[in-house]
């Protein structure tokens, strides 16, 4: 069953549905009166049942709460090193579908991906409308927010309220590294985790010693060298794995 995320507030008997999600349940699914639909404000999920279809605005009737536990325990952010083309909408998409909470596009000293400021915004946008649909399919119940372009120094700034920071580099020692599964063991329910990772180019020296400097914990991802637009999907599989599968 189709799922949508719009503001309403559970007393609300009728809601009204408007903007892309109205071209979507109207021109793409081509619904009905009387058709299905689950509806979500961010905080709850419920049952809702088209009860009429106008030139601008279909109305859907709220039924029922659905209960369900689609969002990991802990709040799980991904900052990720901008690569080339268009391999950033795969990680807003995949992390979503895998349920991250967030994603921060970073731009680092070695990212080829060059920001023009004319269209800057609408790029977030864009990010962003690609994070609700794939928080719609994967029937998450909120949709994870992509953040506007930050430098690695602005990246650290916003992470002065995590509990735990990450950072994936495959050149630490031995003795620097740490297990992610170790790492995610010490985590409690509701704590914010940050992990970060770098570009196609990796990060430099300066940058590593930067993010040590600010409480960043090294962390191995095994012993291949992944991709970075492969690295944020074993992130999230492993931190799915460990605090939903294993236990």
């Amino acid at each position: 069953m189709q799922r949508y995320f719009t503001q309403f507030n559970i007393e609300d008997k009728f809601i009204e549905i408007i903007g892309d999600n109205y071209h979507h349940i109207k021109h793409v699914m081509r619904m009905k009166i009387n058709d299905q639909i689950y509806i979500s404000n961010g905080k709850v999920v419920y049952y809702g049942s088209i009860n009429e279809i106008n030139s601008d605005a279909i109305i859907v009737e709220l039924q029922y709460e659905v209960k369900q536990e689609s969002e990991l325990k802990i709040h799980t952010t991904i900052a990720q090193g901008m690569p080339k083309s268009g391999k950033f909408e795969t990680v807003i998409q995949k992390v979503t579908e895998l349920g991250g909470y967030e994603l921060i596009p970073v731009l680092s000293e070695r990212s080829l991906f060059k920001v023009d400021k004319k269209t800057e915004h609408k790029k977030i946008e864009r990010f962003n409308k690609i994070a609700k649909s794939a928080a719609e399919q994967s029937h998450r119940l909120m949709i994870p927010k992509v953040h506007s372009f930050m430098s690695i120094t602005e990246m650290i700034a916003f992470s002065k309220n995590f509990h735990y920071k990450c950072v994936a580099y495959e050149a630490s020692s031995k003795e620097e590294q740490f297990n992610l599964s170790k790492r995610l063991q010490n985590i409690n329910e509701n704590e914010k985790l940050l992990i970060f990772i770098g570009p196609e180019g990796g990060l430099s020296d300066k940058e590593i010693s930067l993010l040590k400097e600010n409480d960043f914990q090294v962390i191995s991802l095994g012993n291949r060298i992944l991709r970075t637009e492969t690295a944020p999907l074993f992130v999230m599989s492993a931190i799915t794995y460990e605090l939903e599968l294993r236990r």
